[in-house]
């Protein structure tokens, strides 16, 4: 099991939260996805270390970046 967090800029209400939350969601490998509103902080839980460029797509789909 690993524990990774990534920090996401531009969300503004629950929609924002769900659409990150959903996209990071179809990932294999990814069991879950906390999503803190007010820090932007992405807990991504997972069966295997994930591969940082996956997060980086999945949140660009949603609509929104993943601070460097």
């Amino acid at each position: 099991m690993a524990t990774t967090t990534y920090t996401v800029t531009g969300m503004t209400c629950g929609h924002c939260v769900n659409s990150v939350r959903e996209e990071i969601g179809k990932i294999d490998g990814v069991t879950s996805v906390d999503v803190d509103l007010a820090t932007g902080a992405v807990k991504v839980d997972s069966t295997t270390q994930l591969i940082d460029a996956d997060i980086v797509a999945a949140v660009d789909e949603a609509g929104y970046a993943v601070a460097v």
